[in-house]
């Protein structure tokens, strides 16, 4: 058993990077997520463990720091929130088509615009669609636990170097300020400079070599022709990640008649509601997507048969729904409900918009 802390979410995602062996943190302050950057820099662990904690002068700069480092094959994190993770878009899709292994969390909290500093689910279409330039997918994990805000982070750099890509934890202002009990896994060193070497031989930019051709780290082709073939190598990366990678989570769905689809805060709240509908002889289940890309499109519309209709909850205007309703086929009803600009649902609330789409209560 690992050691047992109280931690708020933040935290967690900070002190699992440390005990992950992360390289290098690079990242700005914004709230609702400035306790990560606040966190290491208080545990100070370049005397832990060597790892480089730098407050970048900007986002702009921090993404781009990210970039470098994963090019020398080195384990890096970066976080921020909203705003600031639109600063990152460029950077990103330069990381993902130079094929970077790298982990970056969006503790989301309401916009558009600056907005507000409360939690959101609306950066799902910026993070699942690609919010850069480009035919590219991050992968994306949704948290709905302090417990998983720690846990991603390791399994974040797993499926980065299993695939070569940027991987993205996508939580919220609720799950990054709350706090709860978690269990941390134990130190594991860093990787040594033989180490990197040897693992990521084929591609980083390990330094001066007389035993190999160089490696080039680059977005650019300049040749449409060869870009393509980029570009059809990268999708053939999307389409494992779909055949072998997603993760989903159901509850109540034997008997049900109506599914409640909700991640991250709101498949928490949706919890609720399920009991609550219970109590009334409602037969709902939940089912909540792990991996938001890939996105659970086949066990989703394994359901369809024994279902009247799907609520999609989201703390948003509706952004999820339209992959629900994509997975499902217009097979049976779909229906939206969410509040956004940082106000939070009930489990109470859930359920009677629920029963006034589909009951008509």
């Amino acid at each position: 058993m690992g050691e047992l802390k109280l931690m708020k979410g933040n935290e967690a995602i900070a002190e699992a990077a440390i005990r992950a062996g992360v390289d290098a943190y690079f990242g700005y302050p914004i709230t609702p997520q400035s306790e990560v950057l606040e966190y290491l820099m208080q545990e100070q662990p370049e005397e832990r463990t060597g790892m480089v904690v730098l407050q970048a002068e900007s986002e702009l700069a921090a993404i781009n720091m990210v970039y470098g480092a994963a090019s020398a094959g080195k384990k890096v994190l970066t976080t921020s929130s909203s705003p600031g993770i639109s600063l990152y878009q460029e950077g990103i899709s330069y990381i993902a088509g130079a094929e970077l292994p790298c982990v970056i969390a969006n503790v989301v909290r309401g916009g558009p615009g600056l907005g507000t500093i409360q939690p959101s689910q609306a950066d799902y279409f910026q993070t699942v669609k690609g919010g850069g330039h480009g035919d590219y997918k991050l992968f994306t994990l949704a948290p709905s636990s302090v417990q998983e805000m720690a846990d991603f982070v390791g399994l974040g750099f797993e499926v980065a170097y299993k695939y070569r890509t940027p991987v993205m934890i996508l939580t919220d202002g609720m799950i990054g300020q709350m706090m709860e009990k978690v269990e941390l896994q134990e130190q594991k060193p860093r990787w040594t400079a033989e180490d990197i070497k040897g693992l990521h031989d084929k591609w980083a930019t390990t330094g001066k070599t007389t035993d190999r051709e160089r490696n080039i780290i680059t977005s650019l082709n300049l040749e449409s022709a060869v870009q393509e073939k980029h570009n059809h190598h990268l999708q053939a990366k999307y389409r494992q990640m779909e055949n072998e990678e997603v993760r989903y989570e159901t509850f109540n769905v034997e008997d049900a008649e109506y599914l409640i689809v909700a991640y991250g805060s709101s498949a928490r709240i949706a919890q609720k509601t399920i009991s609550l509908a219970r109590a009334k002889g409602i037969k709902v289940g939940l089912l909540r997507p792990i991996t938001l890309f890939p996105f659970p499109v086949k066990p989703l519309a394994g359901l369809v048969p024994q279902l009247k209709g799907i609520l999609s909850v989201e703390l948003s205007a509706g952004q999820m729904v339209e992959d629900v309703k994509l997975a499902v086929e217009c097979k049976v009803r779909v229906e939206h409900y969410g509040r956004f600009g940082g106000m939070i649902h009930s489990p109470e609330e859930v359920l009677t918009a629920f029963e006034q789409k589909f009951i008509g209560g």
